[in-house]
């Protein structure tokens, strides 16, 4: 049996009692299946190590109730930051139109979404633009132009929608 097929063999024996486990200390039961998921990421990084543990569930055990500590001090300091900081200002705009304009970004491919979002949303030049895509300008410019022309199209059946659902009302 092969160090991946072991692993795969204790995880169907064990997964579930881990979690029971883990959920007994962090009190959240995604949080202790995300904590035994990451235990068993971990074991398969170095399958022939955690293959010549004397005591494997043992090992997973420890390392998600770690894992899971790490995360919860780590979420407290970001709480009191938060806390320090205050609520976040209220950017939310729920007009129609802001809503018609997020729909059609979602149904632009991801290349295009995110150009357009680093330069108008976030205001980017162009290059800053590429940079954080990995892309070059020449790249980001094509997609913005192609997004463009695809946000109009959409928004425009939009609004034509919009007006016959008004005129059939009327």
């Amino acid at each position: 049996m092969s160090d991946g097929d072991a692993i795969s063999v204790l995880y169907a024996s064990c997964f579930r009692r881990l979690v029971v486990q883990l959920y007994a200390v962090t009190g959240d039961l995604s949080e202790a299946q995300e904590a035994v998921q990451e235990a068993f990421t971990r074991a398969l990084l170095s399958p022939r190590r955690f293959a010549a543990l004397e005591n494997p569930e043992a090992w997973l055990r420890r390392v998600a109730v770690n894992w899971a500590r790490s995360r919860f001090r780590r979420r407290r300091v970001l709480d009191g930051l938060l806390r320090r900081i205050g609520p976040p200002p209220a950017v939310a705009d729920h007009s129609p139109e802001h809503l018609a304009l997020l729909a059609a970004l979602r149904e632009l491919p991801a290349g295009q979404r995110h150009a357009l979002a680093l330069h108008y949303l976030v205001d980017l030049p162009v290059d800053e633009v590429a940079d954080t895509l990995g892309v070059s300008a020449g790249t980001v410019k094509s997609r913005l132009s192609r997004g463009r022309h695809a946000l109009a199209a959409l928004l425009t059946d939009t609004d034509d929608t919009e007006t016959r659902r008004i005129d059939a009302r009327s």
